[in-house]
């Protein structure tokens, strides 16, 4: 290893929660070397070039909790692992990234580290890490370092890869009511929010409600126009034509000046307005004709084009256009006034980020000048005003300008065409004033409409239109959740795991299991290998006919991928046996060491995802186990074969719950309150010879059923039938 270098030893994606965090994240194992010995205030002019380079590491807090607080740890000198932590997160939220979390913790080997950093998208976490690599070895070795430069491929990466605006507004909302969501395209807006039989899908701002016949409806501005015509929806007057000449015919009877556009176009592409003789229309139409199947010609409608939101069938947001202009000035053409007077503005860009376009000189904007008896290479003279666009940008939030009777309208017309989620574009001179009485009229309506003028208008307020798409995927009580139990532990989880799938089969769910004896549905089994891994469990959350979901996890699993869910109902810990596993690959310790690298802090992941709804099964006798009680945010249920276990029965003195033996009996207790179920020696499961191991399963799986509110009678029939053949249950399924 040369002399001040920094080696990415392994690196590790971690899909699901972790012993580091909730989200996935990436887990690299670094070696800074001799580094060991030169903290940052030991190597000159660091502090000086990291924050020259990269001022907008002052926002990071780190230990001090305060604005610079990171800056402060630089100066007072931290070690080559906890910088690259700070400089691959802000590398990250430079890309285009959300701001996310990170952490560096020693190894037992000297000089070696786990840096660990949000996984937005895993190519760009890994391209982010290697970028900060350079960057930091470049600040150690005084050698130039173009950050710019350098971040221009990860926000490349960013663009591509990561979800657009759309789609993570919606996801944003999701999270915000704890509703999981998992993507389903690496590098697409397919997103599934909940899990199994709950689920819903969206895809940008399309969702499994949008009917694909409304869609095509949409798409056809003609069809459209007669559907929403018909229930008295103002439209414009127009027809579609066939030819050049056809459209100067349609354009005298309707009268100039005439809209000409695409029967089935979108975005703008080949639209004209306000155009006043043949000459226009038949340069439109040869235009025109090209983006589509067909060309409309339509009176053209005095005043400003609105975009209207409309989510499950009331209005959400609401954007205004305006014309484009630019001003002479006696030195610049058209072409330098765009872009040193319209292009210049940050808020227009090229990215799905910026809530305004790149404004070119295409066919309209060359037909708007040519109007004006100019060329994009023409120089205007000083202070005269040159019109470029008509139908430009919607930058300016009117949301509280509209009036009811065109909101009304805007709705019946998104509910005739069969949208969910619909963008209505209307012209109209003023938007605070009913349609009919200012000869206003809804030009189009679009599936899919894009929510980033609404997100990030150019001016106005910002509006919460994820918050309205998932309100209008989920009622209010409603998380999209499925029970879900997870089972872990050092010994006897499989059993566990079998037993309570059985009992959840008992009470008529379409039970998911994924466990070391393999996957199963129901009671069919669709995989035989060991299903102990985050591929496994994902899989039952992808499907639509789960209703409930058991998922056997590992120590290994959730060092080396993570739980294949973010949060569950029940959470089991069977028990911990530090001595049981050889878990040193990872540098966990069985005894002593860093809190991160003892089987303790493994295992207390499984209680760390419990819902506050849900409820933690911990073993009393075990007190590793036993000890992870007040780390749960949901209530626990102490399980134990004896009743006296002094942990149990402080829990119980506490009107607390607890599963146990007691009198020769399987009991259930709140308090002094029991229930007791059957002997011990009437569970096949334990049968006579009645091994403590046997006995721990069946207890922790009746704590699990009772957490999950199955009945009295489930859960001893589910005990005393387990491992026979029973009838499929009379489920009525479609």
């Amino acid at each position: 290893m040369k002399t001040h270098d920094v080696v990415f030893r392994n690196t590790i994606s971690l899909r699901g929660p972790s012993i580091w965090t909730y989200h996935p994240s990436i887990e690299a194992w670094i070696d800074i070397g001799d580094l060991e010995d030169f903290p940052s205030n030991k190597i000159p002019g660091l502090y000086e070039r990291l924050s020259s380079w990269m001022p907008s590491l002052v926002e990071h807090r780190c230990n001090y909790d305060e604005r610079g607080g990171f800056l402060r740890r630089l100066r007072e000198g931290t070690w080559a692992g906890h910088i690259l932590e700070h400089i691959v997160i802000e590398l990250m939220v430079l890309a285009g990234l959300p701001d996310g979390f990170g952490r560096t913790r020693e190894t037992s080997e000297r000089g070696v580290y786990k840096l660990v950093v949000s996984n937005f998208h895993e190519e760009c976490s890994r391209l982010a890490l290697e970028i900060g690599r350079e960057l930091l070895l470049a600040a150690i070795h005084d050698t130039p370092f173009d950050v710019a430069e350098a971040l221009r491929p990860l926000r490349r990466l960013v663009d591509r890869k990561y979800l657009g605006p759309s789609t993570a507004a919606i996801v944003q909302a999701a999270e915000e009511r704890k509703i999981p969501h998992i993507r389903l395209l690496d590098d697409g807006n397919l997103v599934q929010l909940g899990y199994g039989a709950a689920m819903r899908r969206i895809w940008t701002a399309e969702t499994d409600r949008t009917s694909a016949i409304a869609e095509a409806i949409s798409r056809d501005k003609d069809l459209t126009k007669q559907l929403i015509g018909s229930v008295g929806v103002p439209v414009p007057e127009g027809r579609e034509v066939a030819s050049a000449e056809d459209a100067i015919e349609a354009a005298g009877d309707i009268g100039f000046p005439v809209v000409v556009k695409p029967v089935d176009g979108n975005h703008g592409r080949g639209v004209f307005i306000d155009l006043k003789s043949p000459e226009e229309v038949a340069k439109a139409y040869a235009i025109a004709v090209e983006e589509g199947s067909g060309v409309l010609v339509e009176r053209s409608i005095a005043g400003i084009e609105h975009r209207l939101l409309i989510v499950g069938g009331r209005l959400v947001a609401a954007n205004r256009s305006d014309f484009i202009t630019v001003t002479g000035d006696g030195r610049q053409t058209v072409r330098q006034l765009i872009d040193s007077q319209i292009n210049s503005d940050p808020r227009r860009g090229a990215t799905e980020m910026h809530p305004l376009s790149i404004v070119r000189i295409d066919t309209a904007a060359g037909i708007e000048l040519e109007r004006q008896g100019l060329s994009p290479e023409a120089v205007p003279a000083p202070d005269r005003v040159v019109l470029i666009q008509r139908n430009a940008n919607h930058a300016f939030d009117c949301t509280d300008e509209v009036h009811p009777d065109t909101a009304e309208a805007a709705a019946l017309a998104a509910r005739v065409v069969g949208l969910d989620i619909a963008g209505i574009d209307l012209v109209c001179e003023n938007i605070g004033r009913p349609l009919a009485e200012q000869g206003g009229a809804i030009v189009e309506v679009n599936a899919g409409p894009g929510l980033l003028m609404h997100i990030k208008p150019g001016e106005g307020k910002t509006r919460p239109v994820g918050q309205a798409i998932v309100a209008n995927l989920f009622a209010p009580q409603e998380s999209g959740r499925i029970p879900l139990v997870g089972v872990c532990g050092t010994q006897g989880r499989t059993p566990v795991a079998r037993l309570v799938a059985h009992m959840l089969f008992l009470a008529g769910r379409h039970t998911g299991l994924a466990c070391a004896d393999g996957v199963y549905l129901g009671r069919r089994q669709v995989q035989k290998s060991n299903a102990v891994n985050w591929a496994a469990g994902h899989r039952l959350l992808l499907n639509s006919a789960v209703d409930a979901a058991v998922i056997e996890s590992s120590a290994a699993l959730i060092l080396g991928e993570g739980l294949a869910y973010d949060r569950c109902s029940v959470g089991i810990v069977t028990n911990i046996l530090p001595h049981a596993e050889d878990l040193s690959h990872w540098d966990v310790q069985p005894d002593g060491g860093e809190y991160y690298t003892t089987p303790r802090a493994i295992y207390r992941t499984q209680v760390d995802v419990v819902l506050p709804s849900g409820c933690a099964v911990l073993n009393a006798e075990d007190e590793r186990v036993s000890g992870l009680a007040g780390l749960c945010d949901g209530k626990v249920i102490f399980f134990a074969s004896d009743r006296r276990n002094a942990t149990l029965d402080a829990h119980l003195g506490r009107g607390e719950r607890g599963v146990f033996v007691v009198d020769g009996r399987i009991a259930l207790a709140v308090g002094n309150d029991e229930i007791r179920l059957c002997r011990p020696c009437d569970v096949p499961m334990i049968g006579q010879d009645e091994r403590s191991e046997d006995i721990a399963a069946v207890l922790a799986a009746v704590a699990a059923g009772w957490a999950l509110d199955l009945t009295q009678e489930v859960i001893a029939t589910g005990i005393k039938t387990y491992g026979l053949e029973l009838p499929e249950p009379a489920v009525a399924r479609v």
